[in-house]
């Protein structure tokens, strides 16, 4: 085993053992076999785009296998067992295909060559068990091209999950797909620096578009976020708590419930669904739970009812934990002896009518806290007070935007955004997207003129809506350069959709991002140069510091 996706790495290096995040050897073993099965699957997929015979049969099965092994979404062996299953007989039809167009189009046989991950097939668990073992990320070993390959898969990971999210409603881009397979493939590659550089490149376009097609599917589907005030206490009834960020699992949850007499509540990045105009007539629909996915050992316990994970995060049970007959998995997500909910068949829908039993045995939440949270600051919404928030940069009584986007994580060292929230000067406002804010989105910092100190505009995959924000306000002010804007980026990452984000930032054009609280341990020393002096990617230094130099703009 050898992990460093995700920033809780060990030693901001790699686990070995066990995962930091609870993910134990085995399971950390398939993934990567996994991955490798994708990648003979891409091989093929790119080989037959070339030939002008593309094939679309995969695109969902490679985003949902990659998807599978962001951290903290799939700890279920078997699960994995059967995906690499059905990775192989897809490739073998996939090769099939590719040879029967090679000839006809070549008037030949093809002899290759072709990669390992294009050839190798096992039949039983045991020898997937053993192949696992040699498939890690240490196999490639130049640091330099291992950093760089991994950077571009770490991304492809958040690529995938966006595309997903779009995919269950419906939304599909070809060229999306068309990428996931190329990069694959390229990674069985020996390809010079430069190259493996614009891949990665071409991954934070292709993030920027997934975003977009995203985000196009949620508000053709549910309507344009509105700045809405989320209740953070608990009614009487039984409850349902759903987490994660899978909007169209949201939807049929609340129709199913709704006269059930049963309270639906969200936690984690599932907030934002609060903000949504479609959810809004549910008046079972009641609020919030609780704050951030590490927090969830504790919440899941005092919830009381079913909790339903949609996606990444899931938390490991710990011994004193009693809520695993009350845990449901959709989606992507498996956890042994969690009850999975199975994928909705064609043309109909998800049915969890175990989850509104069982809500019905069980008291109602423990109430954790009161009061209420704003978000909903969406690029619609904050748009649409664009003329008052110019002026209030013009008139100077909003000096800067600070950028506080991504992820929340365990670590102590994640305190530095909750204290750069605290010391930011009073005519500073803070936008964020993702479970970051929960650092911070209870404070009382007050507002600008009624604009709230801290705009949230939804879910991770929402810096969509910050960085289509950023080029509004460089349009409006008749800048020629995004970073003229006064806006300043202290990014918090764990896990890989917030590489995806990071990306996507680069590709914008966007310098000077501040990352923390670690630089990713994926990141050889070469490679972080490069990023360095193009990009001016800077690790957080300390709260005063930082803060000091955001509002002087360095």
């Amino acid at each position: 085993m050898f992990c460093f996706q995700c920033q809780e790495t060990a030693m901001n290096t790699g686990c070995t053992v066990k995962g930091v995040c609870g993910k134990p050897q085995e399971t950390a073993n398939l993934q990567d076999l996994l991955i490798f099965v994708l990648k003979g699957i891409s091989v093929y997929g790119e080989k037959l785009k070339e030939l002008g015979a593309a094939d679309r049969t995969n695109d969902a099965f490679i985003a949902e296998g990659l998807f599978a092994t962001i951290t903290n979404a799939n700890w279920d062996n078997a699960r994995f067992t059967a995906l690499i299953q059905e990775g192989l007989q897809r490739r073998d039809q996939l090769k099939t295909k590719f040879l029967a167009a090679y000839k006809g189009k070549k008037g030949q046989d093809f002899n290759g060559p072709l990669p390992e991950a294009a050839t190798w097939f096992a039949s039983d668990s045991a020898a997937f068990a053993d192949k696992a073992k040699s498939m890690g990320v240490l196999g490639t070993k130049n640091e330099d091209a291992r950093s760089l390959r991994e950077l571009l898969t770490i991304g492809l990971k958040g690529i995938a999950a966006y595309a997903d999210h779009a995919a269950v409603l419906g939304f599909h881009k070809a060229e999306i797909y068309d990428f996931m397979m190329e990069a694959l493939a390229s990674t069985t590659k020996d390809l010079s620096v430069d190259e493996m550089i614009g891949l990665v490149m071409k991954a934070g376009k292709t993030a920027v578009a997934t975003m977009a097609l995203l985000d196009e599917a949620n508000t053709t589907t549910y309507g344009h976020p509105e700045i809405t005030e989320v209740t953070i206490g608990v009614r009487l009834n039984p409850g349902i708590l759903i987490s994660g960020h899978d909007l169209k699992d949201m939807e049929e949850l609340l129709k199913q419930t709704e006269g059930t007499g049963i309270d639906v509540y969200t936690h984690g990045e599932m907030l934002p669904a609060n903000y949504y105009p479609a959810f809004k007539k549910y008046e079972h629909f009641v609020g919030n739970y609780g704050g951030s996915w590490w927090h969830q050992n504790k919440e899941f316990e005092s919830f009381n009812g079913p909790i339903l994970l949609t996606t990444n995060c899931l938390v490991p049970l710990k011994k004193d934990n009693t809520y695993l007959h009350r845990l449901y998995t959709t989606g992507v997500v498996g956890y042994e002896g969690a009850t999975h909910i199975p994928n909705r068949p064609e043309g109909g829908v998800k049915d969890f009518s175990a989850l509104i039993a069982k809500a019905r045995t069980c008291p109602p939440p423990t109430e954790i806290e009161t009061g209420s949270i704003v978000g909903g600051f969406a690029h619609n919404q904050v748009l649409a007070l664009a003329d008052k928030v110019v002026d209030a940069v013009k008139s100077g009584a909003i000096k800067r935007f600070v950028v506080m986007a991504g992820c929340d994580g365990r670590q102590q060292a994640r305190s530095y955004y909750t204290e750069v929230a605290e010391k930011l000067p009073a005519d500073t406002v803070i936008l964020t997207a993702g479970c970051a804010k929960y650092r911070y989105n209870k404070l009382a910092l007050g507002n600008i003129g009624g604009i709230p100190r801290v705009l949230d505009a939804g879910q991770c995959n929402d810096s969509y809506s910050l960085a289509v924000i950023a080029l509004k306000l460089k349009e409006a002010f008749g800048l020629n350069d995004i970073n003229e804007l006064p806006v300043s980026y202290d990014i918090a990452w764990y896990e890989q959709k917030a590489v995806a984000v990071l990306l996507a930032l680069l590709s914008l054009g966007v310098k000077g991002i501040r990352l923390g609280p670690t630089l990713p341990a994926f990141l050889s020393p070469n490679v972080a140069k490069v990023l360095v002096e193009k990009f001016d990617i800077k690790p957080i230094g300390t709260v005063e510091e930082d803060i000091a130099a955001m509002m002087s703009r360095k």
